[in-house]
């Protein structure tokens, strides 16, 4: 039986079964705390048991972590599940279940936001921490009522989280040249310009372009197969064959190859993380406002449109299976149209 009552200016909500502990959490609004209670009451009728809440947050998504692999599907460190996992994990790694209410994932979006994440990236990773949160509780049979879909409302209203909006930047010429410029005076040892250049020649996600394998470089073809790309119907094994266009191949040969017998095979060897920050490093140091790493993914695929690609020929390279999605990372420049012969 659940009982909601006011809290001053909040909502608590209790759900007893007789022979279990009673479990009570405070919410914002009325509607949160019945939304709560009745996911409760849901799973207790079904025979799971209700408490759980002190479930440390942080201990969930290891589980979930856990848990993909032993199922095969691991989280691989250079995939931005990866990432959005650790960004979460440190966020709320003391805080219990039942702490995760409206106001806590509220002050997540806000903390997010001051990082300068977008409203479609929080949104992004608070689904998945909802996703991750769902899985582990149900393999400890934790009763888990969803908090974070009940605090969209919220969050939409705040402007906190949000659809993603269609992204047309790319570099001018001089942009590209001094981004090229400062990304060579970068005190590391990570060859930034050649992977930003390969990035802007192949299209290549961040984490697709730390993840090609030497093994998987076919020179005479001038190939290199890309592993589990992303693609939302399949989650892995989405293993594509694409072409290296242009200077890339003479990129890719003048890395290092590793020595032999050596474990990570990887031909850009590092953590995408720091590659993004070198990058955004890099892009301050030249003056440049408002451009990603990602939007490299954009120039390659406008530059391929450009020289008069077909679509079909540019979806081989980008890996997009529907024009609809193509499209959005098609960001034609009208004075190079207008070039092109009749």
């Amino acid at each position: 039986m659940a009982s909601i009552y006011p809290l001053g200016q909040r909502w608590r909500a209790q759900v007893r079964r007789a022979g279990q502990k009673s479990i009570s959490r405070v919410f914002d609004t009325r509607r949160e705390a019945e939304a709560w209670a009745r996911g409760l009451e849901h799973q207790a009728d079904r025979g799971r048991k209700v408490g759980g809440g002190r479930a440390p947050i942080g201990a969930l998504l290891g589980e979930y972590r856990t848990a993909r692999s032993e199922a095969g599907r691991p989280i691989s460190r250079q995939s931005n599940e990866h990432y959005m996992l650790a960004k979460l994990g440190s966020w709320f790694v003391t805080m219990r279940l039942d702490g995760l209410t409206t106001s806590a994932i509220r002050d997540y979006a806000r903390a997010r936001r001051r990082q300068g994440a977008g409203p479609y990236t929080v949104n992004m990773e608070l689904s998945k921490l909802s996703t991750a949160l769902r899985y582990a509780c149900s393999l400890l049979e934790i009763p888990y009522a969803d908090p974070v879909t009940a605090a969209r409302p919220t969050l939409h209203h705040l402007g906190l989280i949000g659809p993603g909006r269609a992204r047309t930047r790319r570099p001018s010429a001089d942009e590209w040249t001094k981004l090229l410029a400062e990304l060579a005076r970068l005190p590391t040892a990570i060859p930034m310009v050649d992977i930003v250049t390969f990035a802007a020649l192949n299209a290549l996600r961040r984490g697709e372009v730390c993840r090609v394998v030497w093994p998987d470089l076919d020179v005479e073809a001038r190939t290199v197969i890309v592993r589990d790309r992303k693609d939302p119907r399949r989650k892995a094994g989405n293993d594509e064959v694409v072409p290296l266009i242009g200077e890339s191949l003479d990129v890719i040969m003048r890395q290092p190859r590793p020595k032999e017998g050596a474990t990570d095979q990887r031909i850009f060897p590092f953590e995408p993380g720091t590659v993004s920050k070198c990058f955004a490093t890099a892009r301050k140091a030249a003056g440049i406002v408002n451009l990603t790493l990602h939007d490299m993914r954009h120039e390659a695929t406008s530059r391929l449109f450009e020289a008069g690609w077909g679509i079909a020929e540019v979806a081989a390279v980008t890996g997009h299976k529907r024009w609809e999605q193509l499209r959005r990372y098609t960001n034609l420049r009208p004075q190079e149209i207008a070039r092109k012969k009749t």
